[in-house]
């Protein structure tokens, strides 16, 4: 697989460490960067990220920041792209099974280097379930233009 990883300043180290091992684990790794510890800002990244997953050069994407949210919320500003915060590999499974995710985010100051790679795992062995599900995901690219529009389940 072809996976793109991108980070902020506070997550250098852990994306060094998360793209090194994805490439022993034999995907090919696509590191948008930074390569250096000087103040970045996280938007930069994450919407770097998410055009490189939404436009197909990559299958999936990784994004970290401190603590994995502002980096979540620059990615999500994509449609085309469905980003988890997760911090355990269970969310990190269901993320996939149940919200086709393509992108996982997580903290680096949160998430220690083995529950990362145990996240990531999770995350690419696990495949999209469909079935209810894909009627979930479906809705997440065309939201209700008013509440008045929701009606609820039976």
């Amino acid at each position: 697989m072809r996976i793109a990883i991108a980070s902020d300043h506070a997550a250098v180290e852990l994306k060094a460490i998360l793209a090194e091992w994805l490439m022993q684990q034999g995907h090919e790794v696509a590191d948008l960067g930074p390569n250096r510890t000087e103040s970045v800002d996280y938007p930069d990244y994450g919407y770097d990220l998410a055009a490189v997953v939404a436009e197909g050069t990559a299958q999936f994407g990784v994004a970290l920041c401190g603590s994995g949210i502002g980096i979540s919320m620059a990615v999500n500003r994509n449609p085309e792209v469905r980003c988890a915060l997760v911090g355990e590999p269970l969310s990190a499974s269901l993320a996939r099974e149940h919200n086709d995710a393509n992108v996982i985010a997580m903290g680096a100051r949160l998430t220690g280097p083995d529950m990362a790679k145990a996240c990531v795992d999770a995350f690419l062995s696990t495949e999209f379930a469909g079935g209810r599900h894909q009627r979930r995901v479906d809705k997440l690219g065309n939201p209700p233009l008013s509440i008045d529009r929701i009606e609820p389940h039976q």
